[in-house]
């Protein structure tokens, strides 16, 4: 005797079970940004400065309390603190050459949290997101589909994407498409 299947067609954008949530994509909180430029011999210096060591090794990072330090080069770090907005004040301080630049109403930040937050990011990022290649503490300066982010891994299933804001609708928009396909 033969049985005969049925498949249910889906709408494209209903792709994925909104019951099913293995990741979510929220906006961060507002935070104090600041890019940071010196040359090596002001690492020293400029981490005294900021409380925290500033790493010195592709994507790597260097947090203290609300403050964070993420490497995208070797002469820049991108600071980021979520409850002070003294940086760039504590910067003025540094007694070394260096660059520090408030940007903090040029860049948005979101969060995207879950079991299937690496799959969420890995949708338009192009980057191995496994915890070997890419572990927790790891930031780089990446694409997500066309756009330039900078991404941090902050937790085993949290991602942190910083964008430009005249970005950030598109990134959100990807983002939470993307965790809409992602049905871990």
């Amino acid at each position: 005797m033969v049985e005969l299947a049925h498949a249910t067609r889906l709408h494209p954008l209903q792709a994925g079970n909104p019951d099913v949530a293995s990741a979510s994509v929220t906006l961060a909180d507002n935070a104090t940004r600041v890019s940071l430029r010196s040359r090596a011999d002001a690492v020293a210096a400029l981490s005294g400065t900021l409380g925290l060591a500033l790493p010195t090794k592709p994507k790597t990072t260097a947090t203290s309390g609300s403050r964070a330090a993420l490497w995208l080069g070797p002469d820049e770090w991108l600071i980021i603190d979520d409850v002070d907005s003294s940086v760039a004040a504590d910067l003025a301080e540094a007694k070394v050459l260096h660059s520090a630049v408030d940007i903090s109403h040029r860049n948005v930040g979101i969060i995207v949290d879950g079991r299937g937050a690496a799959a969420v990011v890995n949708g338009g990022c192009p980057q191995d997101l496994s915890l070997k290649a890419f572990p927790v503490g790891a930031a780089s300066r990446t694409v997500l589909g066309k756009i330039e982010i900078v991404l941090w891994r902050n937790a085993e299933n949290r991602f942190r994407v910083e964008c430009w804001r005249s970005f950030a609708n598109y990134a959100y928009a990807f983002l939470r498409e993307s965790a809409r396909d992602v049905a871990v």
